[in-house]
């Protein structure tokens, strides 16, 4: 049985360590938690088999880029990247200041762990998915956290909500370029989830209906993580050559995989399908064969 390792962000608590005890459980995974809490990571890892643990601070680049090589080096490979790792402001964004000066800077630290963390997380799991012997029958994957904030407005965390908009049309940026690699790409919109993100006293404000048992975005990774078709609540299918790209919607019981945004219109589909990837490599490779069968028809 081949080996195989996942390098998961926040992953000593809440979403991160509820995947990685999943996978824990499969007894065919190493396990990378990679967080900032170092005794949160201790303890993560005292519960799950073949783990290990990186004490890390995402938003530094040369932090997250050690752990990746301390993670490579340990298992010889990286199958699976979970850039999880999040945080909601805590700054009130509409406060009122002094109106004779100008305001302070607001503090976007949720910006930078939420969208710049995850954006340096997935260009480096392209470094070390390219570095990873393949095995047969199986692709990388490429899992990041965004957020209901990101489909829907969240006015009490404006940060939070666009960082996690980024995220999504991030993941639409790269797929298709990912994917020409063989690597998968997703990402996760989960609703209310008990996590850490908040303490209990700023749970208590919502109402149980709301919330979205941890077992159901377990679920929806772990399907992405293990590729072949996809389906969702809805009955929507994917067969496996197309199940890549996805965001992943979580809600109660059930996950749904999105649709991208509409076109305005025909004339601006007409135009991002132009300026595609995927159109200016197939004009490439058209202007590679007219060239080579004008070259043989002389």
């Amino acid at each position: 049985m081949s080996r195989k390792a996942a390098f998961i962000t926040g992953g000593a608590s809440g979403m991160g360590l509820a995947v990685a005890e999943v996978l824990s459980s499969r007894g065919d995974w190493d396990l990378h938690i990679v967080d900032l809490n170092a005794s949160a990571g201790k303890a993560a890892i005292s519960s799950l088999k073949n783990a290990y643990f990186h004490q890390t601070n995402v938003t530094d680049y040369a932090s997250l880029t050690s752990a990746f090589e301390n993670a490579f080096n340990a298992s010889g490979r990286i199958d699976f990247v979970y850039a999880n790792a999040g945080i909601v402001e805590r700054d009130n964004f509409y406060e009122k200041h002094d109106l004779s000066r100008p305001p302070p800077e607001p503090n976007q630290l949720s910006i930078d762990i939420n969208f710049k963390a995850v954006v340096n997380t997935s260009y480096l799991a392209l470094h070390y998915f390219r570095k990873s012997p393949k095995i047969d029958g199986t692709s990388p994957a490429l899992v990041m956290t965004a957020s209901c904030g990101g489909l829907y407005p969240s006015e009490f965390c404006p940060m939070y909500s666009g960082s996690k908009a980024a995220v999504i049309q991030f993941n639409r940026a790269i797929s298709y370029c990912y994917h020409l690699e063989n690597i998968r790409t997703y990402a996760t919109c989960p609703g209310t989830i008990r996590t850490n993100l908040l303490n209990g006293e700023e749970w208590k404000s919502f109402p149980d209906e709301y919330f979205t048992p941890m077992s159901t975005l377990v679920k929806a990774v772990i399907k992405v993580v293990d590729g072949g078709d996809l389906e969702d609540s809805k009955g929507r299918r994917f067969a496996e050559k197309d199940a890549w790209g996805l965001t992943v919607e979580v809600n109660g019981e059930n996950f749904y995989y999105r649709e991208p945004y509409k076109f305005c219109d025909e004339n601006m589909e007409a135009m991002m399908k132009f300026t595609s990837m995927e159109n200016q490599l197939a004009r490439i490779e058209k202007t590679k064969k007219e060239k080579a069968n004008g070259a043989n028809g002389r």
